[in-house]
């Protein structure tokens, strides 16, 4: 009896499995794959957003990862390089990106990114540096601190990263008037344009909202970043056609991910449902 039903439990851990895993989706084939970070290192007690800390050591593990299986870390000023004419991108390139710009960013991720010789971009939420995410009810989640003007000015000498935009004040852009919107948009990358002395090139729309808007769109590539960027999973075709292709897909890097997760998301675009 035992005997007859291990092949009953072996075929139902291979359905669980497949519900859990998208390991038998084909492999991604060129594209480039675009990782999401928030927060690095410990998540506070208590928060509803555990899942956006991603630990300091998982965190080197992902980066050794990346250049263990020779994909190439690169700046949003690589990829304009690229497409201006100029210097090639390497042959696997991959985008780092955090999205807010938490101190944890410079305080944890930072130093690991310096030791491995890793390239990031951060996108900012203007109103928020120096002081902590607004956008947060401190009463049903905790407020962390945001990155200084100091910590950004030390980053960017680096040469590791690239800042870009997340607004003024990180608002759910279809929520609000377009003119509002708009604003939004570009005063952020005028003020950090003008405060950081280097030039807004990528755009994350806060929450993901909007992304997919039309009007908001346009106004975000009126407003002169040359790459926007959504929260829709997958690996992008590249070269990248800002109106053929839509937003850069980014890769949503859980603090819950397992390193099987991380490997499929790299390889088939999507770990799990």
């Amino acid at each position: 009896m035992i005997e007859t039903a291990w092949p009953y439990l072996g075929a139902a851990a291979a359905i669980g499995a497949s519900c859990r895993w998208n390991w038998w989706r084909p492999i991604v084939e060129g594209g480039m794959p675009a990782l999401m970070y928030h927060k690095v290192g410990d998540p506070p007690e208590p928060t509803q957003l555990a899942k956006l800390w991603v630990s300091a050591s998982e965190f080197k593990w992902q980066m050794r990862y990346l250049l263990r299986y020779g994909y190439a870390p690169v700046l949003f000023k690589d990829l304009e390089e690229a497409a201006l004419g100029g210097k090639r991108l390497p042959p696997r390139p991959v985008l780092i990106t955090f999205d807010d710009g938490y101190a944890n960013n410079y305080e944890v991720a930072f130093p690991i990114m310096q030791e491995l010789g890793v390239k990031g971009n951060i996108f900012l939420v203007y109103e928020t540096i120096g002081v902590h995410n607004a956008w947060h009810d401190p009463a049903s989640e905790p407020w962390i601190r945001m990155l200084t003007w100091e910590q950004c000015f030390e980053m960017r000498d680096s040469g590791l990263v690239e800042f870009g935009s997340h607004t003024m004040k990180h608002r759910n852009l279809p929520a609000v008037n377009l003119d509002e919107a708009k604003w939004e948009m570009t005063e952020s990358k005028r003020r950090l344009e003008e405060k950081l002395g280097v030039p807004m090139r990528g755009f994350a729309y806060p929450y993901g909202a909007g992304a997919y808007v039309p009007s908001i769109r346009q106004a975000a590539r009126e407003a002169g970043y040359r790459y926007d960027f959504g929260i829709r999973q997958g690996i992008s075709a590249w070269p990248w056609d800002a109106d053929k292709h839509g937003p850069i897909k980014r890769l949503f890097i859980r603090g819950d991910d397992t390193r099987f997760d991380f490997h499929l998301n790299l390889t088939r675009g999507k770990a799990r449902f």
